[in-house]
């Protein structure tokens, strides 16, 4: 892969990283105000946007090894032990945000009953899985490099 190439994952990677800033300096400060007076979604509402500023520790992190894995590839030294270890931490990130979130549906849950808004859970569901599915694309590569990496040592090995 070549650095144009992990440039733009690199900048892909940054934009994310500043739209998630964005969203928990802006629009979270500006919803949890916004449901102050709301004796009813106040708490319920509240209790997710806490889930969503806790979900950032994990998201960071994850972004911060995946940062890490593109300067690894950059080096050439994409099939090493640095590089697995890189990807199990960001299966542990996305496993981590699915648990927050799989904490936070009954908060998704109270809010479709009592406004009788379905797509309120499905919103929930949708960030669960994914984040789910991040992790499982994380431990598969994390396998198959595993893989690669000991057969290029048996091989080493044999020549």
């Amino acid at each position: 892969m070549s650095k144009s190439s992990t440039m733009f994952l690199k900048f892909v990677l940054v934009v994310l990283a500043l739209a998630v800033l964005a969203i928990c300096v802006f629009a979270l400060p500006a919803l949890w105000r916004g449901v102050a007076d709301d004796e009813v979604f106040g708490g319920w509402v509240r209790g997710i946007i806490i889930g969503m500023y806790v979900s950032g520790i994990p998201f960071y992190y994850a972004l911060y090894q995946s940062f890490k894995l593109l300067n690894l590839i950059d080096r050439n030294d994409a099939f090493s032990d640095h590089a697995v270890k890189a990807l199990r931490m960001i299966k542990f990130a996305a496993l981590a945000v699915s648990a927050v979130y799989t904490a936070t549906m009954p908060f998704f849950f109270l809010i479709g009953q009592y406004d009788d808004a379905p797509g309120v859970i499905v919103i929930g569901m949708v960030i669960i899985f994914a984040s789910f599915v991040v992790a499982v694309f994380a431990y598969v590569l994390q396998k198959l490099l595993r893989n690669a990496i000991d057969i290029k040592i048996e091989n080493d090995l044999t020549v």
